[in-house]
């Protein structure tokens, strides 16, 4: 087991754990749907250019949803550059829910990526709805937040 040692400066070079960097964006405008495939959510974006291929990029997201038909669900996730969706598991959400109509709920997403590049890399929420219904996405207390951590990797 390695001893890693931590200086008045903190971790030391070549040390993975490091934040390099912190890119946030806010979401003020509200986004609505009756997509029943993934449509990205206009606005709530942000980019970022990692250091090194090796850094990670943690992706926090905060807002509110709704679908507006009672009983229907709201499915939202993270793709990068437009393309690969971040959800984790087969089911290609990383949050769901179900409620009573126009009823908004606040949530959060969180996932941690490896892009592997430096060039600058878009991270964007997308959305879809059950069959026959609506759903939005609306700034959580006015203000939806999304904020890209870099964290340096192991070298």
């Amino acid at each position: 087991m390695a001893i890693i040692k931590i200086g008045s400066n903190g971790l030391d070079t070549g040390v993975g754990g490091k934040v390099l960097q912190v890119v946030t964006a806010t979401y003020n405008t509200q986004f609505n749907s009756t997509s029943t495939s993934y449509v990205p959510v206009t606005g709530m974006e942000a980019n970022i250019t990692p250091s090194s291929t090796s850094s990670k990029i943690l992706v926090m997201v905060t807002l509110s949803g709704r679908n507006t038909t009672a009983g229907k669900t709201l499915y939202t996730t993270i793709y990068r550059n437009n393309t690969t969706n971040l959800a984790l598991g087969a089911n290609g959400f990383l949050s769901l829910y179900s409620v009573d109509a126009a009823e908004y709920k606040n949530y959060s997403m969180h996932v941690l990526d490896s892009p592997s590049t430096t060039s600058s890399t878009n991270y964007q929420v997308y959305m879809l709805v059950d069959v026959s219904s609506s759903g939005g996405i609306m700034p959580n207390t006015n203000t939806g937040v999304i904020t890209l951590m870099e964290i340096a990797g192991w070298l």
